[in-house]
């Protein structure tokens, strides 16, 4: 498989981004809370969309289903400048409810095409079993689909993203969320923005 630049730099990133949201200093495995909290405050991590894509785009992780592993492949060869838009690939990936929300408020921003794309290839870059090697909890399938974090209890991998909690739904916009956003990346050890 060709891989550009671009995915071969953030690759890393993402996968690191993800295992430090996986488990708390006690060891217990915290992935589903804590992608729980992102997706809560992702309007407001929207704004971190270019300059970090990987940190935005794990608040997808378990949201997708990729159903042509040959057109990701395609996707994963290409430098950021050359991505297509989002609507090419969606008889690619199949995105689950609650992602699709998400989405939503991505492809409302500027540059929202070129995000899903950048997301979609690092999520289904995660799941390569070739790419990721983490225990099973958290690795991915032979065919290319995701594995739905909420998996993770039972290690049963043939899931299907899934949603089962109203907590992970992102929420309505209100008055506080960018507040609350802000204190969420100073305890995240972010510096609080002036």
């Amino acid at each position: 498989m060709s891989m550009s630049s671009f995915f071969r730099a953030l690759r890393t990133s993402y996968q690191a981004e993800i295992d430090d949201l996986s488990f708390d200093t006690d060891g217990h495995d915290v992935l589903r809370k804590r992608l729980a909290e992102k997706r809560q405050h992702f309007r407001f991590l929207l704004q971190m969309m270019e300059a970090s894509p990987e940190m935005v785009a794990v608040a997808f992780h378990g949201g997708f289903e990729f159903v042509s592993p040959d057109a990701m492949n395609r996707l994963l060869a290409l430098e950021s400048n050359e991505f297509p838009a989002w609507a090419t690939l969606a008889d690619a990936v199949v995105l689950a409810p609650w992602a699709e929300e998400l989405a939503a408020m991505v492809l409302q921003q500027p540059r929202g095409d070129w995000f899903m794309a950048t997301a979609a290839g690092l999520e289904y870059l995660y799941n390569r079993p070739a790419q990721h090697h983490h225990d099973g909890s958290h690795s991915g399938l032979a065919n290319g689909s995701t594995v739905d974090e909420h998996s993770t209890d039972d290690h049963d991998q043939n899931k299907k993203p899934s949603h089962d909690g109203d907590d992970d739904e992102p929420r309505e916009h209100d008055e506080d969320d960018d507040d609350a956003g802000a204190q969420w990346l100073e305890d995240q050890g972010f510096d609080a923005k002036e």
